[in-house]
This record gives structure tokens, C-alpha cells and sequence, in this order.
């Protein structure tokens, strides 16, 4: 299940365009729920692509340096230890 949040969004489509409506104050989080594949690959020449896709079809992409993919895998580590989740 993909869950899109968008804060003060609005556009105009004019055309078959997408055109911004007032400022450009836009926010957006995106979720994604029930997560049946996740896969690693690089992207460029300098970061590692996340990809994560659910049974519906629905995909988020995620682009990192290698240092914060690093972190991620520390805390995922630390948490082996001391979380129900992994029994």
C-alpha cells in the first residue's frame, strides 16, 4: 500500500501539462506499506539506489550516499540484538 501525503498542493493542468499554482511551498511524504521486494544497486558513480516494491505494483526509490547506507545497516545491526522483531 502506497501512501502519498502532499502539503499545500495544487496544480493546473493546462494543456496536458502539469503546471505549479501559487508558491513553491510544497511538502510531500510518501509510505509504503507490505513491502514484498527490496533490492540494492549502484546509482552513478557515487550512490547506492534502494528499491522497495509492494505485491500491488507500487514502487519508492531511494538514492544514498554510502555513508548513510552504512549507518542504516549499523542501526539495523544494533536493533538484531535488542528488538522483538527479529526473533
Amino acid at each position: 500500500m502506497l501512501a502519498l501525503e502532499i502539503e499545500e498542493f495544487m496544480i493546473e493542468l493546462k494543456e496536458g501539462s502539469f503546471a505549479n499554482v501559487g508558491p513553491t511551498n510544497k511538502a510531500a511524504t510518501a509510505k509504503l506499506f507490505d513491502v514484498e521486494t527490496a533490492t540494492a544497486r549502484e546509482f552513478g558513480d557515487k550512490r547506492v539506489k534502494l528499491v522497495f516494491e509492494d505485491g500491488e505494483g507500487n514502487e519508492v526509490q531511494v538514492a544514498l550516499f554510502p555513508g548513510d547506507v552504512r549507518k542504516i545497516v549499523r542501526d539495523v545491526e544494533a536493533m538484531e540484538d535488542d528488538s522483538p522483531v527479529f526473533e
